[in-house]
C-alpha cells in the first residue's frame, strides 16, 4: 500500500490554504535566530511587533515555515515545558504568519472530524481538525489559533468542499495568545484525539510524530518551503 505521503506527493492539484497575495518569507524560530533569546517572548504584543515589523518588514511579506524545526520559542511558555526533562520543542506543522481575520481554505473536500477551543496561553486557541480520504487512504488536517467565530455552526461529520473558507485566523489572546498565524497540520493517524492533537513534540518522540505527521508542504505547495 501506498504511503500518505507518497499520495499527498503524486496527487495533481490541492487547493490554496490561504491566498495572500504577498510574497512569501521563510522564517527561523530556532537558536539560529539569536534575537529570538533577548526578546521576552511571553508579551504577545512584543512577539507579535517582532514577527511582523522586523521579520516581515512591516507585513511586506507573509511568513512561512516550521516543520521538524527545534524552535526555542517555547522555552518562555510553560505549555511545552516539562520538569522531567522532557519539555516541547520539535515543531510538527508549517505556520503560516498573516493577518488576523485571514479566510482559510480547505485545500482538498472532507468533512468536520472535530474541533475546540483549547484555552490555555501558549495552546492552539481555536481549533478545526478536518478529515478526507485520498485514494482510499484517511487523513487528517488541523487548523490551530484559529478565530472563535470559526467554531460557531459546526459539527462533526460537516461536510467541507474543496477550496471552501469554513475558517480565519485568530487575533491574540483568543487565538492561544500567539502572534496571528496558522499552525497547519497533516496527520496520518489521529488515535483518539478529539479537537486537538501535539503539535510539538518533545525530542525524544519526535521519530514517532514526524513519521506520522509527514511535511504539510506536499499539500501547501509553497516554493522555498521544502524540509532543508
Amino acid at each position: 500500500m501506498q504511503s500518505i505521503s507518497h499520495i499527498l506527493q503524486e496527487h495533481s492539484k490541492f487547493e490554496k490554504v490561504i491566498m495572500g497575495s504577498r510574497p512569501y518569507r521563510r522564517l527561523d524560530f530556532s537558536e539560529k535566530t539569536p534575537a529570538l533569546l533577548s526578546l521576552d517572548l511571553s508579551d504577545t504584543s512584543v512577539f507579535s511587533a517582532y514577527v511582523f515589523q522586523e521579520l516581515l518588514l512591516e507585513n511586506t511579506y507573509t511568513g512561512i515555515g516550521g516543520y521538524a524545526e527545534n524552535r526555542v520559542i517555547y522555552r518562555q511558555r510553560g505549555h511545552f515545558m516539562s520538569g522531567e526533562g522532557n519539555s516541547r520543542s520539535i515543531h510538527l506543522g508549517t505556520d503560516i504568519w498573516t493577518d488576523a481575520g485571514e479566510p482559510i481554505y480547505a485545500p482538498l473536500g472532507g468533512k468536520i472530524h472535530s474541533f475546540a477551543f483549547n484555552d490555555h496561553f501558549g495552546d492552539y486557541g481555536p481549533t478545526i481538525i478536518l478529515s478526507h480520504n485520498l485514494h482510499g487512504l484517511e487523513f487528517f488536517t488541523l487548523y490551530g489559533h484559529l478565530s472563535l467565530v470559526s467554531l460557531d455552526n459546526l459539527y462533526p461529520g460537516k461536510i467541507i468542499a474543496g477550496g471552501e473558507n469554513f475558517a480565519s485566523i485568530g487575533s491574540y489572546p483568543e487565538n492561544g495568545d500567539w502572534p496571528p498565524h496558522l499552525h497547519f497540520q497533516v496527520i496520518k493517524d489521529i488515535g483518539n484525539y478529539s479537537g486537538d492533537f501535539p503539535g510539538v513534540s518533545s525530542i525524544q518522540d519526535s521519530a514517532h510524530y514526524l513519521s506520522i505527521c509527514p511535511d504539510p508542504n506536499l499539500i501547501l505547495r509553497i516554493p522555498g518551503n521544502e524540509r532543508f
